[in-house]
């Protein structure tokens, strides 16, 4: 088998059921092809050991499936336990470098937990704060999905971080971000609960309720109550 982009595409476009799956959870502006979200999942799969430079011309297609499973190549790639560092490193860097070719929320939550959370582990995450300060939507996504990497990894520095870059996004009024921001609190207060009831204490009266109602989600009911009400 051919490890290509243009191979890829070809076993996607085989799968094409427009009429079928027109993918009503994608809003952005590109064309669809059609394909079940499980198919594009197992042909992505297969590709894992396509080269990066594959997957950079991937990004490339116009349609949404297509780059879709780019993210998704990259999410199976850095799963793999012995992957070189300087191939890990690429992922995360191509990620980053092509994420004008992000149009669609399920890019961001596919990848970016492993091939930048995971990656910015034991690095400096600078990264990730200035994505929050971006004027688009999905890059302030990345940086609240990415952080859900630290929140089991028990390094207290990385999870201050997570609770650092949910301060600088907590009154988000875009949905494409208020979710993740209560879902990365949601799941910091398992490894920290003090530090999420602590932060909930300062700015829950600021947060949008969606983002509210998932951060207190794992939290004891009657604990739930008072923040919610």
């Amino acid at each position: 088998m051919e490890l290509t982009a243009s191979a890829l595409v070809d076993e996607l476009r085989s799968h094409a059921r427009p009429d079928e799956r027109p993918q009503k959870h994608y809003h952005g502006s590109a064309g669809v092809l059609g394909v079940r979200m499980g198919t594009l999942f197992d042909v992505a799969k297969r590709f894992t050991a396509m080269p990066l430079t594959e997957v950079d011309r991937l990004l490339d297609v116009a349609e949404y499936e297509p780059r879709l499973a780019a993210f998704c190549v990259l999410d199976f790639k850095v799963r793999k336990t012995k992957l070189p560092a300087e191939e890990r490193r690429g992922c995360y860097e191509l990620y980053l470098g092509r994420h004008h070719r992000i149009d669609s929320w399920d890019m961001v939550d596919r990848a970016a937990p492993r091939v930048v959370g995971s990656y910015l582990l034991d690095k400096p995450r600078t990264p990730l704060f200035e994505l929050a300060r971006s004027a688009d939507p999905l890059r302030r996504r990345t940086a609240m999905t990415a952080p859900l990497a630290f929140t089991g990894a028990g390094d207290p520095d990385a999870l201050a971080d997570l609770f650092a870059l949910a301060e600088l996004l907590v009154d988000d009024t875009d949905p494409v971000v208020s979710k993740p921001v209560g879902i990365a609190l949601k799941y910091a207060g398992t490894a920290d609960e003090p530090a999420l009831r602590a932060f909930l204490d300062r700015y829950a009266d600021r947060m949008p309720r969606p983002a509210l109602r998932y951060a207190v989600e794992k939290l004891d009911p009657a604990v739930r109550l008072t923040y919610l009400s």
